[in-house]
């Protein structure tokens, strides 16, 4: 009681104190935020214009390593700045908000894919370091305890040190990620899993995990993040 009076939490959205500890976000802010909705591409979850279309356009021309993703939200302005703030700021609380948004919007298709761990996408360890935490397992941990699932944060490492893709061409994301990742294992024994991070844009961060994964034997891939583009 005496950390929410000396801490109160905020709202993620407008960052107001919230008027109720039963409350993750401001009743108005809730009506601000935009989710991804059908009709989505059925490799990579980004809404698409036409329901007759199977694939966005990026996915058209993608081999991707993945097999199936879903977002929440789309990365609408009032997202992207929760997100940089989740990140940047040491704004950790937040994830209860997301955490619950995930399996509130799709929880039923996390747990119909029968995955038998959930992996968050690693930093490498000078940025964990650096920001004091990695987002994505925070993610994972919080929608694991919510579904009651395993979750694996040692199995997958960050060996390389990467520019922030942000930064670079779709090209350059490509190389930038070549060799980034590995596995911290001889034997990899899970057959299904998803991997969890914040922002999908182009999947080139997710297809450089799932490639060092599936080499290793993992069958399906599905990942999860919060927040996603739209794929025309």
């Amino acid at each position: 009681m005496l950390l929410d009076i000396i801490y109160p939490r905020r709202c993620p959205i407008c960052e107001d104190i919230l008027v109720s500890k039963d409350l993750l976000v401001c009743p108005d802010c809730r009506k601000k935020i935009v989710y991804a909705k059908e009709p989505r591409c059925k490799s990579c979850g980004k809404e698409i214009s036409l329901a007759e279309k199977e694939y966005c356009y990026d996915c058209e021309k993608a081999n991707h390593f993945f097999d199936r993703g879903l977002s929440v939200f789309k990365h609408s302005k009032e997202i992207k700045n929760s997100i940089y703030r989740f990140k940047y700021s040491n704004k950790r609380e937040y994830a209860d908000f997301y955490c619950n948004e995930v399996v509130a919007k799709i929880g039923k298709s996390i747990r119909s894919w029968g995955a038998d761990a959930i992996i968050p996408v690693p930093l490498h360890k000078s940025r964990k370091i650096k920001r004091g935490f990695n987002q994505a397992e925070i993610l994972a941990e919080g929608i694991g305890n919510l579904l009651g699932m395993e979750v694996d944060k040692t199995l997958l490492v960050r060996e390389k040190k990467t520019v922030p893709q942000k930064e670079l061409s779709s090209l350059e994301r490509k190389k930038n990620l070549e060799n980034a990742f590995k596995i911290n294992r001889d034997i990899v024994q899970y057959k299904q899993i998803i991997l969890v991070d914040d922002i999908y844009t182009t999947g080139n961060t997710i297809d450089s995990c799932s490639k060092v994964l599936k080499e290793k034997g993992v069958e399906k891939i599905f990942f999860v993040t919060l927040s996603i583009g739209d794929g025309i």
